[in-house]
């Protein structure tokens, strides 16, 4: 998907087209998650300290994520994709491979496939995407990657080097600040200069990686489409704009994450097993405290139950250690009702249908909705 988020807050709201949008934190410890391209011609780009950000375009549009959003607008464009296959591997929300290669008799070309999905994407979600289409995952995504926004590129087997031999060599998957001076002290700026390089003079830089990069180079990955992969964990977390110690407030925001998190472990029918919870001080030091239960849970008060013993643990050895970010979240899950005997799930009926009655009402007011009162002493800064 093109710059999702961004494009998201302009369908919500006409007025933002075609103007600089910053999509991210809005604190002073803020980050950008994404920006629209004409913000992205001032050199915003995601992962940008949003002061950065601020004063290299001022004039921007800065708004606050709205994940659930987001993730409502996805599910509409992954719902797309599984019409025309069932081997699709979601790498985010605005991020898919798809496998293509049995639907060919039923949708014409991959090309033709490739159109059609672009086209159903902006006719029933008013989205643009861009397509890349290629004999490997490594392949494809590059070439999604060429003519953003709404391009459409394939890479045909006879044109493989045509293709990558004059792009960066950082475009490789692994090359990064680290290791791409240390090509360059070699001379190697590009792929394809990577590619006829000796790879004894690349095991000097790249050690036993060389190999791996040289297939790259080449145009080479093996890897198969892996559809429904199951989210191996949900968590969500804050960094603060000022350091918190308040007890009251930390503990709200554990409960507002433990109300986040459980909400999504029951829209996708899922349970799970294991609590974490993350903590940094600030001086960057980080710890994470974690707990399995007896048996698995999407139960919001079970949860946070675990969340606040976990964090009152740590508190005990640091009740005068401010907290920089907090975050909650979740592991060993498993689908709702897969082999669990109902006397052993870790919360009970009454429990289950205050959830429900929470999701639905939440479902159809959104932050109009309801919270647990504890959220409240949360002040907002």
């Amino acid at each position: 998907m093109d710059a999702f988020y961004a494009s998201v807050e302009c369908l919500d709201d006409p007025s933002l087209a075609g103007k600089p949008i910053i999509v991210g934190g809005l604190g002073p410890r803020g980050v950008v998650a994404t920006a629209s391209y004409e913000a992205r011609k001032f050199g915003v780009h995601s992962a940008l300290p949003m002061s950065r950000a601020r004063k290299l375009c001022p004039q921007a549009k800065f708004i606050r994520p709205r994940m659930d959003r987001y993730r409502e607008k996805s599910a509409e464009v992954f719902l797309i994709f599984r019409d025309f296959t069932p081997l699709v591997e979601g790498l985010s929300l605005d991020e898919a491979f798809l496998d293509v290669g049995g639907s060919l008799k039923l949708f014409g070309t991959r090309r033709t496939i490739g159109r059609q999905v672009k086209d159903r994407i902006k006719r029933e979600t008013g989205l643009t995407a861009s397509v890349g289409i290629a004999e490997n995952k490594f392949l494809a995504k590059l070439a999604s990657d060429v003519q953003k926004p709404d391009g459409l590129v394939q890479v045909d087997p006879g044109k493989v080097h045509q293709f990558l031999d004059p792009m960066p060599v950082t475009r490789l998957w692994g090359i990064g600040k680290k290791t791409a001076p240390r090509l360059r002290a070699l001379g190697i700026l590009t792929i394809g200069q990577l590619r006829q390089t000796d790879p004894s003079m690349l095991q000097t830089v790249l050690g036993n990686r060389s190999e791996h990069f040289l297939r790259l180079s080449r145009g080479e990955d093996d890897r198969k489409v892996k559809p429904g992969r199951a989210d191996k964990s949900i968590s969500h977390e804050v960094t603060f704009d000022r350091d918190l110690l308040d007890l009251d407030e930390l503990l709200a925001e554990l409960q507002r994450q433990a109300e986040a998190v459980a909400r999504r472990l029951r829209k996708q029918e899922l349970m799970a097993r294991t609590v974490v919870v993350k903590i940094r001080d600030p001086a960057f030091h980080t710890v994470t405290r974690s707990s399995s239960m007896r048996a698995c849970s999407s139960n919001t008060k079970t949860l946070y139950r675990m969340a606040r013993a976990l964090f009152l643990n740590w508190r005990e050895t640091h009740n005068s250690t401010p907290v920089r970010l907090l975050g909650m979240g979740v592991s060993g899950i498993e689908p709702a009702g897969s082999g669990h005997l109902a006397g052993d799930l870790a919360e009970n009926p009454a429990e289950q249908a205050i959830d429900r009655v929470l999701d639905s009402i939440n479902l159809r007011y959104g932050k109009a909705g309801l919270v647990h009162g504890q959220t409240l002493r949360r002040r907002k800064t």
